[in-house]
């Protein structure tokens, strides 16, 4: 394994460099925002520049963020405050406070002087952020030379978080917002929060479960919106709700909730204007409808459309519609990746223009892979926009190191075959990224699940950065600049998401795991009420053979997408082995491009993702000397989870296979630690997350 040899090698040099010195007691609430004290060539640089920070002409709330976190940072690495005679002149030049917020800046450094630009305040903001993060990995100040807009136009967290404080498919403690103290008291966190946002260029956060409680359109929660769209607005956030579509009738009085009655209709005006002049850049509603039991416009009869465009018509060209294309439902007898595209691929060019189409990175649902969406190209005439997830639902919650950068490159740098690849295809409406954040002092349950928000805002704001040079940025700035750190740690991240796609579904499998929760391995539930609940409806395991025709032969999934994409998995023989299981049925013996059969290259990426979370952990263990021991011991506990785990899902799956296939385990390949009887009862009551 690459890890293992860094870690070797790095074992070797560790007497041989001169170390940082490292802090010993953080708690990882600073995020990528620490500012570390510059030292050595950089300081040098940083120090003979000597920055001074110009006046700008035009001021405002957004303006004086930037001045403050340009202030903030800049004695935080210089290790002294700023001076206030000669120097290095910063200079703001922001443009019109009221132009569009497009986030464009351009930022010019010369041994006199750096120079910040934009058309409008948030510009400046970000072009503030985009300073202190080049000086911060160690960049002269007359070598920056940015400019820089971002790829989307909408930049999004999705929080599933309820007004009673719990998240739904969240690990990293109690919701962030306290909706019990709003509007009177608006915690210092959303602060923070905004803050380490607007570092990334994210601008708008929805934030409540999609599973959409109606208490958020009644008055009493007006006060409470308003409280944090006005904290948010210097960062450049505006903020969005999701809208449960039933509730004029829950809420307001109304014996109906159908989209094309007049008084349905009526009412959502009047609480759009009603929001609006409460939050005049409210950002508008985001919808899950007619999926998992949610209310929607289907319920009378109408398509997605008509739901959508009466709300698309109720905000006007004040806000946005965003619809989520999740869906799924018991009736559908043939594939459920197949349903998204069929409902909605036949309403292209009928939604509203101020109406966006969320389209999941997968036609499944968050899988820790799956190939790329199929609606993704075949709806030109709707703006589809990307939902990822952060919070890691199928991926060992917090509790595994998984760098998602790696999957969200694999899906916007797929060629849809129908008009360029995905990231193309999304750039007119933009990303939206199921948030990770929580109560847990270090926000997101453990600190490398920190870097999962800094790569989706990254990418967000520009798709063509690299997974890898995302991940030396975030650790560069998180952990410790040292070449040495960063040698070792970022080959370690980009190996960490593979690592779980062959512990837990290797080979194009998916959703194997435990029922409600999704907690663990559980191939062998098969006698849930709804036939896509169970994980045996999608691996189609039997004593012959294992996987999911989706061909011609079986449900045809596959003609969904472009031919040029459609060909290129057709062939089990010839097409990437990733996939192979979530498109093909195959028989046990089947020989995979490796040489080796189906079940014995299933045997061998069980036993290497094992192994990747055994080298992982050793080169962690050799890094102590560049983090504070607190981080350190905190993500030491979280890797030791994640090796039982990983043990656990390999061992159990293994014997849940052989139980089926009735074959010996491949030579060299050790024997589940237990009886499949004995993981089958296992239970996890206090599973977070539900």
């Amino acid at each position: 394994m690459l890890v293992n040899r860094l870690a070797a090698a790095l074992l070797a040099a560790l007497g041989a460099i001169s170390l940082s010195p490292v802090a010993h007691g953080e708690d990882g609430y600073d995020l990528w925002l620490r500012y570390p004290q510059l030292e050595g060539a950089a300081a040098e640089k940083l120090n003979a520049f000597n920055p001074v920070i110009a006046t700008p002409s035009t001021r405002g709330e957004t303006v004086d963020v930037a001045l403050d976190e340009l202030e903030a940072g800049l004695s935080s690495l210089l290790g002294r405050p700023l001076g206030t005679g000669s120097g290095g002149r910063i200079t703001l030049d922001c443009g019109a406070p009221n132009a569009d917020p497009s986030g464009r800046f351009r930022v010019t450094g010369s041994s006199a002087e750096i120079r910040i630009v934009a058309d409008e305040p948030v510009g400046c903001l970000y072009g503030s952020f985009a300073l202190l993060r080049e000086l911060s990995l160690g960049r002269a100040p007359d070598q920056i030379a940015l400019d820089e807009a971002p790829a989307m136009d909408l930049r999004m967290l999705n929080h599933w978080d309820n007004p009673d404080g719990s998240v739904e498919r969240g690990y990293a403690g109690r919701s962030i917002f306290d909706w019990w103290h709003l509007p009177r008291r608006v915690d210092t966190r959303m602060i923070d929060y905004a803050r380490a946002n607007a570092s990334l260029g994210i601008n708008g956060t929805v934030v409540n479960n999609v599973n959409a409680s109606p208490l958020f359109l009644t008055p009493r929660y007006l006060p409470k919106l308003a409280a944090l769209a006005d904290a948010w607005r210097p960062y450049g956030i505006r903020i969005y709700i999701s809208a449960r579509f039933s509730a004029p009738r829950d809420v307001g009085g109304l014996d109906t909730a159908d989209p094309l009655d007049p008084q349905v209709r009526a009412w959502w005006k009047a609480k759009a204007d009603e929001i609006y002049a409460a939050i005049p850049d409210f950002g508008g509603f985001l919808v899950k409808a007619n999926s998992e039991g949610q209310p929607g416009p289907q319920d009378y009869g109408r398509t997605h459309a008509d739901g959508a465009n009466m709300l698309a018509d109720a905000v006007g060209g004040r806000g946005t519609i965003i619809w989520r294309a999740f869906v799924y439902s018991a009736e559908d007898e043939t594939d459920r990746a197949k349903q998204a595209y069929e409902e909605f691929v036949p309403l292209d060019g009928q939604f509203a223009d101020n109406v966006i189409v969320q389209v999941k990175n997968g036609p499944i649902d968050f899988q820790p892979r799956e190939p790329f969406h199929p609606m993704f190209g075949a709806m030109p005439n709707t703006r589809l926009m990307l939902e990822a997830q952060l919070t890691k639902e199928y991926l060992g919650f917090a509790s595994h190191l998984a760098f998602l950068a790696p999957m969200w490159t694999e899906v916007l740098d797929a060629e849809t075959g129908r008009g360029g690849d995905v990231a193309d295809i999304i750039a007119p409406a933009g990303m939206a990224g199921v948030a990770n954040t929580g109560s847990d002092r270090n926000w997101t349950g453990s600190d490398f699940d920190q870097a999962n928000w800094y790569a989706f805002g990254r990418l967000a704001w520009d798709p063509a950065l690299t997974a890898d040079g995302i991940a030396r940025e975030w650790a560069a700035l998180t952990f410790s600049r040292d070449p040495a750190f960063l040698q070792a740690v970022v080959p370690m991240m980009m190996e960490s998401r593979q690592a779980v796609v062959d512990y837990m579904t290797p080979l194009g499998l998916a959703h194997l795991m435990g029922t409600g929760h999704h907690y663990g391995p559980a191939p062998w539930v098969c006698d849930l009420a709804r036939p896509e609940w169970n994980p045996c409806y999608y691996h189609k395991a039997d004593a012959r053979g294992i996987g999911f025709d989706r061909t011609a032969a079986g449900t045809d999934a596959l003609a969904q997408y472009a031919p040029s994409v459609a060909s290129g998995w057709s062939d089990p023989r010839t097409m990437d082995q990733d996939y192979l299981l979530w498109f093909h049925h195959v028989p046990w013996d089947f020989r995979v491009q490796s040489g080796r059969t189906l079940w014995q290259e299933l045997a061998a990426r069980y036993d290497r993702g094992v192994a990747t979370v055994s080298d992982m952990r050793a080169t962690w263990r050799t890094l102590a000397p560049f983090v504070d021991r607190q981080r350190f011991k905190a993500v030491s506990d979280m890797l030791e989870i994640q090796q039982e785990e990983a043990q656990w899902w390999r061992d159990a799956s293994l014997a849940y296979w052989q139980d089926l296939n009735g074959l010996a385990l491949p030579a060299g390949s050790a024997a589940p630690a237990m009886t499949l009887d004995e993981y089958r009862a296992l239970e996890f009551p206090e599973a977070p997350g539900e």
